[in-house]
């Protein structure tokens, strides 16, 4: 049972001071009719009738007490909607980070998919000159027509001014007509010749294509680095270091049951897979885009990584893939649907892959190892 404590102090005739635990309140009235106000802000009136023990009460509070509670709940209420709000950022946080995480693991194993355009070389051999060079080019000719075919004006005839600077007009769009036919001639001829070149396995004009095309942009995105030559005209052989360290996440990101970001260290085993993966589907995308913008029959590549020599304890590059990929061959492949490291089966490859330690060092093919090497017609 608690200890209670109540006190009640005449200060003047029917006026009182109650003193409780909690409140203070102060009553006045005559006998039969009463009223109380407390701290608490509870007022009472009460009125009975002498020696019957009948009485009647009735009691309020400030209004303020009721305009608090509504405050207090819609603080609460504002508290939960923040942190609503809140919980909500990080779920959509955790979710961009997860799906950042699988569309780059998508990005280096799906790279074999993409491919530059196709390049006809005997079409653009055979594509005729915009015209005639010992004539005048279509644009200049529109342009002596049109300039042959004004009439002037009213005003033009009788202001010798205007009649000039219509002819002066005329002159400047004739001269600006000369230079875009020259312009078009000249991008002909430069590619008219280069067609030519190419088409006779040219080695400088295929590097040249290579250069300008930029075909291996996206991959130096990645932190490759490429060498590009040709051991036989129709046979390009490029070298490209994979730095799998910098391209393979070292971490995993899921969500959890509840929506949270989980993030650890990526098991071994499918690091080492994904960058199998991502060397194979590299060496893919290789071949697919010099077989498209060259006329060439075959690609030999070799991939690098790095290794730690146990002897010395220093970083050594070695060869971990080298395959030989014809056009015929590739042509067969439906590539959305393949597993990159699957299809190395179809071409003469060298490769060593054990799942628990990766890539280990081959020995590059040569074209010498195999019967493939044709010659130049």
């Amino acid at each position: 049972m608690g200890l209670g404590f109540k006190k009640s102090i005449k200060i003047a005739p029917g006026v009182r001071v109650n003193l409780g635990k909690k409140s203070a309140g102060l009553s006045f009235g005559v006998k039969g009719a009463k009223y109380s106000i407390n701290s608490s802000g509870r007022k009472t009136t009460t009125i009975g009738i002498p020696g019957t023990g009948l009485s009647y009460s009735t009691s309020s509070r400030k209004k303020h007490s009721t305009a608090k509670s509504k405050r207090s709940q819609l603080e609460r209420e504002m508290a939960k909607a923040e942190k609503e709000k809140l919980k909500q950022l990080e779920l959509e946080h955790a979710k961009a980070v997860v799906e950042e995480f699988e569309t780059k693991i998508d990005a280096i194993t799906t790279i074999h998919r993409s491919c530059s355009n196709v390049i006809c070389w005997e079409n653009l051999v055979s594509l005729p000159a915009p015209y005639d060079i010992s004539k005048p080019g279509p644009k200049e000719a529109a342009a002596r027509e049109k300039a042959a075919s004004y009439k002037p004006g009213f005003f033009a005839k009788r202001i010798s001014a205007l009649n000039s600077a219509s002819n002066g007009s005329f002159d400047k769009m004739i001269a600006e007509a000369i230079e875009e036919d020259k312009n078009d001639y000249d991008e002909w001829e430069t590619i008219h010749k280069l067609s030519v070149r190419v088409t006779n396995f040219d080695v400088d004009a295929m590097l040249e294509v290579i250069s300008n095309t930029g075909i291996f942009d996206d991959l130096v995105e990645y932190g490759s680095e490429f060498e590009i030559g040709f051991s036989n005209p129709h046979i390009a052989e490029v070298e490209f270091d994979i730095m799998s360290d910098t391209v393979v996440p070292q971490e995993s990101a899921t969500l959890t049951s509840t929506g949270k970001l989980a993030q650890k260290p990526l098991p071994v085993t499918k690091r080492l897979e994904i960058a199998q993966d991502y060397v194979c589907s590299c060496a893919l995308r290789i071949a697919r885009d010099l077989l498209s913008i060259l006329p060439i029959d075959a690609v030999l590549i070799h991939a690098k990584d790095s290794f730690i020599d146990t002897v010395v304890g220093n970083n050594a590059k070695h060869y971990i893939l080298s395959v030989f990929i014809e056009k015929e061959k590739l042509s067969q492949i439906n590539f959305d649907m393949i597993d990159p490291s699957d299809s190395m089966q179809n071409f003469i490859y060298n490769m060593k892959f054990l799942k628990t330690k990766g890539f280990q060092p081959i020995d590059r093919l040569e074209i010498s190892t195999f019967s493939y090497n044709k010659q130049v017609d």
